[in-house]
C-alpha cells in the first residue's frame, strides 16, 4: 500500500508490547485466554481485581526498559481497604491478618502489572518486594506480615516468584493502612 495522498505516515515504535506514552495497550475483542499465572490465583480462590486507582497524584505503575515498577498497593477489595490500624496494637490488626492483607496488597501489585504488560505470564522474575507495616511501638514480626505478599507470590509465579525483600515497620500508612507493598517486577 502506498502512502496517503497529501501527508506522510508516521509509525509509533512499540517496545515489547509494552505501550508507549499516548498509545493504550491493544486487547483484541473476546479474547478470553487466561494466562497461567491467573490460572494458578483461580486455583487459589482468587480472581485478579481490577487495578486500584490511585488515592493521590501517581500511577498504580510504570515500565522501564524490561522492568515494572508498581506503586505502594494496599489492600483494598472492591474498591474499599478491607482493615485500617497499627498491627500489634491492642485495637489495632493482629500479625495474621495482617500477613493475609500483604498477600491482597501482591494480587493487587499483580494486577497493576498487567495493566502495563497485558500477560501476566510475561514475568520472568519478582526482583524485589518492599513491605511497609503501620505498627505499635512494640511490634517486631514486620517480616513474617510481608511473608503474606513473598508467600503468594511464590505460590502464583514459582522460581520466578523468589525474590529480594525489605519489611519495614512505620508509624503510619496512608488512610490509615496496616500494610502496602511495592513490587519491581523483569519481564520480557
Amino acid at each position: 500500500m502506498g502512502a496517503r495522498a497529501g501527508g506522510s505516515r508516521t509509525r509509533r515504535k512499540r517496545s515489547r508490547g509494552v505501550p508507549q506514552e499516548g498509545e493504550e495497550l491493544a486487547v483484541s475483542a473476546g479474547n478470553t485466554a487466561v494466562s497461567a499465572v491467573e490460572a494458578r490465583l483461580a486455583d487459589l480462590g482468587i480472581a485478579l481485581p481490577d487495578v486500584v486507582p490511585p488515592v493521590a497524584t501517581y500511577v498504580p505503575a510504570v515500565v522501564t526498559g524490561s522492568h515494572v515498577y508498581t506503586s505502594g498497593q494496599l489492600p483494598f477489595i472492591g474498591g474499599k481497604l478491607t482493615a485500617s490500624g497499627k498491627v500489634g496494637a491492642a485495637d489495632g490488626v493482629d500479625a495474621e491478618t495482617a500477613a493475609s492483607l500483604a498477600a491482597t496488597c501482591a494480587v493487587n501489585a499483580l494486577a497493576a502489572i498487567k495493566s502495563q504488560i497485558g500477560d501476566l505470564d510475561r514475568i520472568t522474575r519478582i526482583v524485589k518486594v518492599v513491605g511497609f507495616v503501620a505498627s505499635d511501638p512494640s511490634f517486631t514480626g514486620q517480616s513474617g506480615v510481608i511473608n503474606g505478599a513473598s508467600e503468594l507470590l511464590g505460590a502464583v509465579l514459582g522460581d520466578a516468584g523468589v525474590h529480594a525483600r525489605s519489611a519495614v515497620g512505620v508509624a503510619v500508612l496512608p488512610l490509615d493502612s496496616p500494610v502496602e507493598v511495592e513490587v519491581i517486577a523483569e519481564f520480557v
